[in-house]
């Protein structure tokens, strides 16, 4: 007896590709969202020296040029910007300060804010400027 055998053609199945494509799409968005940073629109003051600083422990202190000052995505009296300050403190010692204010802020309500920073002998401060 003559048996013929059928020759089968080697085949992937894609099937699960897209389950797996789709879990890949899920993960990249929930990564993307960790990385957001909360910013104001402000015009940054220019600097032609620059030290730069790490992204680690950092408090930033947003002074818009009407003097509203906001701290954790939420506007700061002097007392409640103590309060974050020292909390941040608390959380970690070494935390760095960053006080960015718009370049058209007058200069009396940085000086609030240096002057809470002051008060509770803060030494770590910087400002955040824009590169020449």
């Amino acid at each position: 007896m003559n048996i013929k055998r059928k020759k089968r053609k080697a085949s992937i199945t894609t099937s699960s590709m897209s389950d797996i494509g789709f879990l890949l799409l899920i993960f990249i968005m929930l990564i993307s969202l960790m990385n957001q940073r909360y910013e104001e629109h402000i015009e940054y003051s220019e600097a032609k020296q620059l030290q730069k600083t790490s992204l680690e422990h950092n408090f930033e202190i947003w002074i818009q040029k009407d003097g509203t000052v906001s701290a954790n995505k939420q506007n700061a009296t002097p007392e409640l910007l103590e309060a974050l300050v020292v909390s941040a403190i608390a959380e970690h010692p070494d935390v760095r300060i960053h006080i960015i204010a718009d370049k058209n802020t007058p200069y009396k309500y940085v000086n609030s804010v240096v002057s809470v920073l002051q008060s509770l002998q803060h030494r770590v401060v910087s400002f955040v400027v824009k590169e020449l």
